[in-house]
């Protein structure tokens, strides 16, 4: 995982889950302690920003940022006489959209994997 932490708030050092979410001893939790440390981990990126965009019981997709609409620019860029292709053309080329996996493992831990082209996690 790098990255700097404050450019990627709580995936630099991520704070554990609660101990209670684990299985006294050394065995692996079982499947319902898989989903609440999956919950749990899937909470912490809500709280910095991100959104889920699909989820199943050992998975869940995280997204950061919008898309631009190009409708609304072309349509503002035809009305300014194409003063607003400026602004167009800085939000197309800086804007970017990322996305992570999260996964479970059966010993419990998290695993991200950023999507291609996406920054690291």
């Amino acid at each position: 995982m790098s990255g700097s932490s404050e450019k990627w708030p709580g995936w630099k050092k991520p704070v554990p889950p609660p101990p209670e979410f684990f299985t006294p001893g050394d065995r692996s939790p079982d499947a319902q302690q898989q989903r609440l440390i999956l919950d749990w981990a899937v909470n912490q990126r809500i709280a910095s920003g991100w959104r889920v965009e699909s989820r199943s019981e050992t998975q869940a997709v995280m997204v950061r940022g919008k898309p631009v609409n190009h409708v609304l620019h072309a349509i503002l860029t035809v009305f300014t006489c194409l003063l607003w292709g400026i602004v167009w053309l800085i939000l197309a080329t800086t804007n970017r959209m990322e996305r992570v996996a999260l996964t479970i493992d059966a010993s419990g831990h998290v695993v991200a994997v950023a999507a291609p082209g996406s920054p690291d996690v």
